[in-house]
């Protein structure tokens, strides 16, 4: 069970404890699972009772107490432990980093990518992971995108377009003009077509951010892609040599830097003479990998690439705060824990890898 999951679960718990009269409240429609804080036990925690006293005017601590039976009763929890105000504290029966590891590098950098458009009311094949959320509205579905004739919106149109066909919508991309050959040159930006039609085409999305200030063309592919599309859509993207620089201040030297540390580790790791096995690894980096699929969904629904952009930043910060305990030190024998510490970082670099590959950006091996 993954945190998305466990979210579910929690939610649910709450459905539960609604339907029988326990709990007069309207359902959330999102449970925040974390890592447990200072005082806490278990593999998660969630702050859903907190969340929901003011509106059933409980006290906390009851609203917690009322949940823990419902949770303590879900497929894959082990034991609920109730703590503080009313933390809600939850140990798992599965490993589901090691399950989260190895459906990881299983799919590559396709995982958080959806299984392909299948018709409505069609189950999901056997095996399919829940992990890969769709997004009402967009499987299956055809968007055609539309926008002006400037750089940075046919750059975001275009990252938008990879958001949609990694959540299985049928996409094509039209231009109020021909892009400048140097766009496609440099940026590797292409259209479908250009001109505007006549009537706007049904489900037609345009495609409308804050032009860029400057020319971008000069930073080169990477790091004006990475210029064009952090910030949000509304605001307004800064062209400077800044994006080049490698340091810490940096986030894309860091994300592309966090990728070339996990494919050096497992170098390294050969060089010791082991490799990577899943394993049960417990670290802030197992949730953020696991919440990857609902990033790619929610960025192609609100078709807002700086979502995944935040994303992958969030998670090169967590992998480099992770690497340095991934191989052994000194005398150190390599031990099942390192092989398992090696898998998630090898998992975390694929993330990396096909996250900056969905905004058009190449992640080196070496930096």
């Amino acid at each position: 069970m993954t945190p998305v999951e466990l979210s579910r679960t929690v939610l649910c718990a709450v459905r539960r404890a609604v339907d029988e009269g326990e709990l007069r409240v309207t359902v959330p429609e999102r449970a925040v699972v974390t890592v447990p804080g200072p005082g806490g036990c278990g593999d998660y925690a969630t702050n859903i009772a907190l969340q929901l006293a003011r509106p059933a005017g409980e006290p906390s601590l009851r609203v917690a107490e009322i949940l823990r039976p419902h949770l303590a009763d879900a497929d894959g929890v082990g034991d609920v432990v109730v703590t503080g105000p009313g933390f809600i504290n939850i140990s798992l029966l599965d490993t589901a980093p090691a399950a989260l590891v190895e459906e990881i590098l299983r799919r590559g950098t396709r995982y958080g990518f959806t299984d392909g458009p299948r018709p409505p009311h069609e189950p999901r094949p056997p095996h399919s992971s829940d992990r890969h959320p769709e997004p009402h509205g967009l499987h299956g579905q055809i968007r055609q995108l539309h926008c002006a004739h400037e750089i940075r919106a046919v750059v975001v149109m275009e990252a938008v377009a990879r958001l949609l066909r990694s959540q299985g919508a049928l996409v094509r991309t039209s231009c109020e003009a021909r892009p400048e050959p140097e766009w496609e040159a440099v940026l590797g930006v292409r259209v479908d077509a250009h001109g505007r039609p006549g009537a706007p085409a049904p489900l037609e999305v345009g495609v409308r951010p804050v032009p860029a200030p400057a020319d971008p063309l000069p930073l080169g592919r990477d790091a004006a892609r990475w210029a064009l599309l952090h910030p949000a859509g509304h605001d307004r993207p800064r062209i400077s040599d800044d994006h080049l620089v490698q340091c810490e201040g940096n986030p894309l030297f860091r994300v592309r830097y966090a990728h070339a540390r996990t494919r050096a580790l497992s170098r390294n790791a050969a060089d010791l003479g082991f490799d990577a096995e899943p394993g049960d690894v417990r670290h802030d980096v197992v949730a953020l990998l696991a919440d990857h699929p609902r990033v790619l969904a929610r960025a192609a629904a609100h078709q807002a690439p700086d979502r995944l952009a935040r994303h992958l930043v969030t998670v090169a910060d967590a992998v480099l705060a992770f690497v340095p305990a991934v191989l052994p030190r000194g005398a150190e024998k390599p031990s099942a824990a390192h092989r398992a510490r090696l898998a998630l970082a090898e998992a975390a670099g694929t993330v990396l890898a096909g996250g900056l590959s969905l905004l058009g950006i190449d992640a080196p091996d070496h930096l």
